[in-house]
């Protein structure tokens, strides 16, 4: 009795945490998923969900998510980070503009809200046609308007995509080319950066990826000032004299917030402290000779697993939960070489199946768990869980099913076409920007190349494999680290001095786009020249010969876009050039491989690479790449 009087003491003491909200819908059903409320005319039809067909005038369509979202702390007035995914089309019968209307929105919105009577056409559900545009609840929506209501909607402006905070009258907004993409699949990207408070929206398209069109938008706005601590999150649409259909195809929502409940009173803790005072100084030295001796059984593997993170720490971490060897041992056959994967730079990767959540699983070392788990980003890997047990430590990605990019360009998988290699390249951008400027501090990625750079059933981007991740502080130029990463991706001057930077990150980047272009690898060997050319030599000297189209992978024929052909090379000469301080910033490249800035000039000659070496960078080690 007296030992669960103790443990009792110890969970009253220690804080309580709420698990992150997730969930992936990717189909539709009444009943399946259960926590799905269906509102208004909204129907299910083929796995999809029918938020008003054409045709059928003044009608509004709802779902909601049953649970609660936590939005903020009350306690600490912590906000959440949060991302959702969504893809959906909107059916206009290929008529002209003003012949169709009126669009569909994701919204933030009080728990237990009824949406308002008198709401359709351009109130798109949400708002009453006898109030004015503002709202009569807090709500907060992302709107994909395809009608203009003069009244409110921004002038001289077809259609548009907006964030509104509580009006119909959008607070930014961007002008969004519907029409001219009557029956394509638009997949959404909401964002919400607790720290920077900007809540971001971007959008592409099935069977046109890379509009020209900008198709970004965001806004700085402080949720926990507008929304309560925990709300509905849903899609709404509607139809007014004008009409279309809309359905909702996918949805995908995880948010990160952790809530610390208050501890019991001081008083309650003192009274069984004092009455269970003997027993459990008892307890108290039977324990600490215990862990003394299992100190010095696991004296090795406490050093390795401190010198990367902690244990508790980690239990804490939203998302990534903890696993069990033997879990693992069964998931994957006793690390079987059959269910072998392939080799990453600190370990061995595996496939696994876990009955428990569905889930495939990869085994690898890891130097970086804590860098990991806080990451979350689409264009990421998605870091499942983690064991530490038997002198192992062990990673549990969610699993890629088109395996890693070099398989494709390298191997025997089949080549990938053109348009889903400019996906990849803008993809990988995304994830190095983020890295880069999207998190509280600077992550160096140290190792980006074709085999961590994995694809998902859509052949998104998943960035993965941070073994040899580190942070820095964005005002910081550098960190001096040991050598590491792989030679052909390595720039120059990190070879000579050990300085790992942001520099460091976009040249690697540069050789992987150059390397999705021309399906060749970073260094290649040859029998007639033993000394091995690097691609970015390759590639200069192309240019400078004015033939970069001789440049573009055999495989893919004739069949590529040239201007992007072109701009792809262009920007990864850029990022690979020689003296890190003419690279581009991830920013800058973005910029222009959206087409939004000029190719840059570069010189026709392979400059020769500048840098200074210092006396420190010369007893750097050199570790496995």
């Amino acid at each position: 009795m007296s030992t669960y009087i103790f443990f009792f003491c110890l969970l009253l003491i220690l804080p309580c945490f709420v698990n992150s909200v997730y969930f992936n819908f990717t189909s539709f059903r009444r009943g399946d998923p259960a926590n799905v409320i269906y509102h208004g005319d909204a129907s299910t039809i083929g796995g999809t969900v029918d938020l008003g067909n054409f045709g059928n005038t003044d009608i509004v369509c709802s779902i909601t998510y049953a649970e609660k979202v936590p939005i903020w702390d009350s306690k600490t007035g912590k906000l959440t980070d949060f991302i959702t995914s969504f893809s959906f089309m909107i059916d206009s019968q290929n008529l002209s503009y003003g012949n169709f209307g009126h669009g569909l929105c994701f919204f933030l919105a009080p728990v237990g809200i009824q949406l308002p009577e008198n709401s359709a056409g351009g109130f798109l559900g949400l708002f009453n046609q006898g109030s004015n545009i503002t709202s009569s609840f807090p709500l907060v929506h992302v709107e994909f308007d395809t009608y203009n209501n003069v009244e409110w909607d921004p002038p001289e402006i077809e259609s548009h995509v907006g964030i509104n905070n509580n009006s119909l009258a959008s607070s930014k907004y961007i002008s969004w080319n519907q029409s001219e993409r009557i029956i394509d699949i638009c997949t959404a990207h909401i964002s919400y950066d607790s720290v920077t408070k900007n809540l971001s929206v971007s959008w592409d398209y099935f069977l046109i990826p890379h509009p020209r069109e900008s198709s970004r938008l965001s806004y700085i706005i402080d949720l926990a000032k507008v929304l309560p601590p925990q709300v509905t999150i849903g899609f709404s649409a509607s139809t007014g004299a004008v009409t279309e259909g809309h359905r909702l195809l996918s949805w995908k929502f995880s948010s990160s917030l952790d809530i610390e409940k208050p501890s019991i009173r001081t008083e309650l803790i003192v009274g069984i402290s004092v009455f269970g005072f003997v027993i459990l100084i008892s307890l108290v030295i039977f324990v600490l000779v215990w862990l003394h001796k299992k100190r010095k059984r696991k004296a090795k593997e406490i050093t390795d697993f401190t010198s990367m993170t902690n244990e508790e720490d980690l239990d804490k971490e939203a998302g990534p939960r903890r696993f069990a060897y033997k879990d693992l041992e069964i998931a994957t056959n006793r690390f079987s070489a059959q269910r072998k994967l392939g080799e990453g730079g600190f370990g061995a990767v595996y496939r696994g199946f876990l009955n428990e959540i569905d889930m495939l699983v990869a085994r690898e070392f890891l130097t970086e768990v804590k860098i990991i788990s806080k990451l979350r980003h689409r264009n990421l890997v998605q870091l499942i869980g983690w064991c530490s047990e038997k002198h192992e430590y062990l990673l549990i990605y969610e699993f890629m099913p088109n395996g890693s990019l070099d398989t494709h360009l390298f191997g025997k998988r089949p080549h990938l076409a053109w348009d889903v290699r400019y996906k990849v390249a803008l993809g990988l951008a995304s994830a190095l920007h983020y890295l880069h400027e999207g998190w509280d501090q600077c992550v160096l990625h140290r190792d980006i190349k074709a085999s961590n750079i994995m694809l998902d059933t859509n052949f998104n981007v998943k960035l993965g494999d941070f073994g040899l991740a580190r942070l820095m502080d964005h005002e910081l130029r550098s960190h001096t680290t040991g050598l590491a990463g792989t030679f052909g991706y390595m720039a120059p001057e990190y070879v000579m001095t050990g300085r790992a930077s942001k520099e460091f990150d976009i040249y690697s980047f540069g050789v992987s786009i150059l390397e999705i272009v021309t399906g060749r690898k970073s260094v290649e060997h040859s029998e007639e020249n033993i000394e091995a050319k690097s691609l970015v030599e390759r590639v200069w000297d192309l240019y400078r010969r004015q033939q970069l189209m001789a440049a573009m992978d055999e495989k893919l024929g004739e069949e590529f876009n040239r201007e992007q052909g072109e701009c792809l090379i262009i920007v990864g000469l850029w990022c690979g050039h020689p003296d890190r301080n003419s690279r581009p910033s991830i920013r800058q490249a973005i910029q222009v491989l959206n087409l939004e800035s000029p190719l840059p000039n570069l010189p026709h000659k392979m400059p020769v690479p500048m840098y200074h070496i210092s006396p420190t960078s010369l007893s750097v080690s050199s570790s496995r790449g």
